[in-house]
């Protein structure tokens, strides 16, 4: 069922809380963050112990890990205001208003250090902070309540005060940086103990892998040392003894002889330009790891105009399948820069390489390596002495290798890793926003439905379920084999016996065909005294679902075939119910997803399934495990413990018994409580039959008023037997067991009447009784639709006509969307009503592109 609006209700802090949570500094409010553009002041002189070889023992001394502060032990204190119960819709991740009560600054809480078991150069939260442009004291929160085991619904919801009001997309970002720069951490050292087992490192080594941050660092640093690697020319140059010779250059000059280093009868040293050439492989590699000198390369590159290329391949122009060539038309000769180059065109350059089809570079300006090369000479390799001419055109040529060599390919493949990174998580994240606005449909409530999954030589498949989803009639119809008016009869005989209005046709094969005989019989009010409606869904994932080991132990005795029918009209009665048994990824609203990350596609569809039904909430005494499951801080075990335990003792009566099932511990009822419901109307019929000696609303004002009784200091009694048999009425409302203390409190209580009577609106389908073809459209002309998906360069739309329209993303504006939108911050997404005019009709090519008029 639907639950109620939520509301940011002061939450006590959990007794059980092993870390500090904190609110931010007053001086830390309004500052903005340090971003990646600022960078260290790059030092003009080179240190001599640069280049000192040193153990592991010292490094580890001098190069102590920011990470290492102790947290503070202070106790985090909650304010309580009337502020605290405001019904804004969470804001934008960057609060700087001092009157904001989440951001309100607390003095007194210690710093932002946190512990992390794998320790670096670097300080996880600032980095962090820097990343996803959130501020540091909030993701020092969210780090320990990560550490916690807090789920994403939970913290979303109750800890809104800790986290700057953020919301779960936010935090799901947060989460995944999280997790990558752990990563990173933990690679880092086990590369470090690979290393110190072999006897390969060395001091400069220890130090430079703890300053990487990504991964490309890590690999760029360590590849040389990998087991197998032929080794690199540096390590060729120091086998032969040169490094003496390449480090004097840099702090002894004066007295640095190349000529004592040659040997005529050794390979590598036999002559003056073989020493030349070592020593300035041994200086290119120590310029391509220094932490200053890439620091400055990379924030040349961010000042400068750097662009990614593509073109067609030559092996594919010749070889290629013209029809996949013709895919990337747009892409044959491209070039953008790399600051505004969109998410989507990134995915598509990678996979065109990915088939051979396109070639991709990237062209950062000869300026920046001049630059650079100057910078290096004059300021940061710097010799400490005079330098002879000979040895000055080392030095230069040891610095343009190094960029050539060495520094360059690091910058191309940070670049390209970047975008495409950030590319997979706009994806994942817009696939990620549509699911949530699919899954949040509105349900369709007190209608017997008929649902129909279309199809030519197999016919037509029907489900006819009843307003509470039973299965009244199933059903095959062949509309398209010459037969359709006489199964005309059989359909309108069904719809009155059932009385049923309402038909739910599934977009998949013979979909246009379907619609037009229904519409065409509406329109002839053939199946009057009826006046039937009928809306289109989508059916991506109902024939996987309907072979699927839950379908069978669901309708075990009902035809695959007719499942999927089923499932159709399911999907408009209770849509979140239905479509978390589809694997999130089948449901068709996503851009590229067999392109990304599928271990961060999955994660992230998962989050906001979960997030989706801990939103709604389900109703514990009659939801299905497979919803359970999906519940924050449940999995498949607990949601079959509850299942179990729900046939073994009837229905749960509040969410104390929670605490009696199996592997639920006070962690997860923390987490799980909140999203729970309990409808009363049941419970009473449940008590009634049980003969209880005290009515049920006896029980819910008792219940009440103990409530309130608690909050105004009165003795709390020990709870008698029966009082497990007890209902609550807080437990109907998304307010958490663990704030039902303060609701007695009457400034809470006239909030939470206020609360009470706000309920979400979401968008409810499209029902139609006639249909527009597509040699209808003419340019200007105004229709509705519905959106089926939405992408980085626009929105999808069905208009009814086989064919949806594109409305480009410069069409939409903030204005065109209405006040409830905006305040939902949902954008457009899948199962949005629009009004739309025509701009443009391609016939050939089937393409219609759209304007947006408003949202309905």
């Amino acid at each position: 069922s639907w639950t109620l609006k939520d509301v940011s209700l002061p939450i006590a802090p959990a007794e059980d809380n092993r870390v500090q949570l904190l609110k931010p500094k007053e001086e830390n409010v309004g500052t903005e963050l340090k971003t990646l553009n600022q960078m260290p002041v790059v030092p003009k002189k080179m240190e001599t112990n640069s280049f000192q070889g040193t153990n592991i023992k010292s490094s580890e001394s001098d190069e102590k890990p920011s990470t290492s502060a102790p947290i503070a032990g202070n106790q985090v204190k909650h304010e309580k205001s009337e502020e605290d119960l405001a019904f804004d819709e969470p804001p934008f991740k960057k609060i700087k208003s001092t009157t904001s009560p989440e951001g309100k600054p607390v003095k007194n809480l210690g710093g932002n250090k946190v512990k992390e078991e794998f320790e670096m150069n670097w300080d996880i939260v600032q980095v962090l902070s820097e990343r996803t442009n959130v501020e540091p004291w909030v993701c020092a929160n969210l780090i320990r309540l990560f550490q916690e085991e807090n789920t994403i619904p939970f913290i979303a919801r109750y800890r809104k005060e800790l986290i700057n009001n953020l919301d779960a997309d936010a935090l799901r970002e947060v989460q995944q940086t999280l997790e990558e720069l752990r990563s990173v951490a933990k690679k880092t050292h086990t590369m470090i103990q690979k290393l110190k087992k072999e006897g390969k490192l060395s001091g400069c080594l220890f130090t430079a892998l703890l300053n990487c941050r990504t991964f490309e660092e890590l690999d760029h640093v360590s590849a040389p040392y990998k087991t197998g690697s032929k080794g690199t020319k540096a390590q060729r140059a120091k086998q032969l003894g040169l490094e003496p010779a390449a480090l004097s250059l840099l702090q002894n000059p004066m007295e640095f002889n190349l000529f004592s280093y040659i040997r005529p009868n050794v390979k590598g040293l036999a002559n003056i330009q073989e020493v030349e050439a070592g020593v300035q492989h041994i200086l290119a590699d120590i310029f391509a790891k220094d932490k200053d000198t890439l620091d400055f390369i990379r924030k040349l590159c961010q000042q400068r105009y750097i662009c990614i290329q593509s073109a067609l391949a030559k092996v594919s122009s010749k070889n290629g399948n013209e029809k996949d060539i013709d895919k990337f038309q747009l892409y044959h000769e491209f070039s953008c820069n790399i600051k505004n180059i969109q998410h989507h065109q990134i995915l598509a350059i990678n996979r065109g390489e990915n088939l051979k089809i396109l070639t991709v570079k990237v062209n950062i300006p000869d300026g920046v390596k001049n630059e650079f090369c100057w910078w290096c000479v004059n300021e940061r390799w710097r010799p400490k002495q005079f330098l002879k001419p000979e040895l000055m055109r080392i030095l230069r040529n040891s610095v343009e290798d190094a960029y050539k060599r060495l520094i360059y390919p690091l910058l191309c493949r940070e670049f390209r890793s970047k975008l495409t990174s950030d590319a997979e998580k706009e994806s994942v994240m817009m696939f990620g926003r549509n699911l949530r606005q699919l899954l949040l449909t509105s349900p369709v409530r007190g209608r017997t439905l008929m649902g129909v999954d279309p199809g030519y030589k197999h016919g037509c498949k029907l489900a006819i379920i009843s307003p509470t989803s039973q299965i009244l009639h199933t059903d095959i119809v062949y509309l398209h084999s010459g037969q359709g008016f006489r199964e005309a009869e059989k359909i309108k005989r069904l719809l009155q016996q059932f009385n049923c209005s309402t038909v739910v046709i599934g977009n998949g094969t013979a979909c246009r065909e379907t619609e037009a005989y229904f519409a065409d019989l509406i329109m002839k009010k053939y199946f009057a005294p009826l006046d039937v409606v009928y809306c289109i869904v989508s059916e991506a994932g109902a024939s996987i679902y309907s072979v699927s080991p839950e379908a069978s132990k669901e309708m075990p005795d009902l035809d695959p075939n007719l499942r999927s029918a089923v499932s159709i009209a399911r999907r408009v009665q209770d849509p979140l119910a239905e479509l978390v048994k589809i694997e999130p990824k089948h449901i068709g609203v996503g851009m590229y997803q067999h392109d990304v990350s599928q271990t961060l596609l999955k994660a992230t569809l998962d989050s906001v399934v979960e997030e989706c039904v801990s939103f709604v909430g389900v109703d514990i005494n009659i939801c299905s495990e497979i919803l359970l499951r999906h519940i924050a801080g449940l999995n498949a075990n607990r949601a079959r413990n509850i299942i179990e335990w729900r046939e073994k003792n009837g229905p749960f009566i509040n969410r104390e018994q929670l605490k009696e099932v199996k592997g639920l511990g006070p962690k997860t009822f923390q987490q799980c409580a909140g999203f729970i419901r309990f409808n009363q109307e049941y419970i009473k019929t449940f008590c009634s039959s049980k003969k209880t000696q005290i009515g049920s609303q006896a029980l819910l004002t008792k219940a009440g008023a103990q409530a309130t009784s608690e909050k105004q200091g009165k003795k709390k009694s020990k709870p008698t037997p029966s009082s497990s048999q007890q209902p609550n009425p807080l437990d109907q409302t998304c307010i958490h067991p663990e704030s039902y203390n303060i609701i007695g409190n009457p400034n809470c209580l006239i909030y939470f009447i206020l609360f009470l009577f706000l309920i979400t609106d979401f968008d409810k389908p499209d029902f139609k009784r006639s249909i527009v073809c597509f040699e209808d459209l003419s340019v200007g002309t105004v229709l509705t639709g519905k959106v089926e998906n939405a992408t980085p360069f626009g929105v999808f739309v069905d208009i009814g006509v086989g064919k949806a329209g594109l409305i480009p993303v410069r069409n939409i504006t903030e204005a065109k969307l209405s006040k409830v939108k905006k305040r939902r911050s949902l954008g457009l997404g899948p199962g949005e009503r629009v009004e739309v005019k025509v701009l443009n009709v391609d016939i050939p090519r089937l393409r219609i592109t759209l304007d947006l008029i408003r949202v309905l």
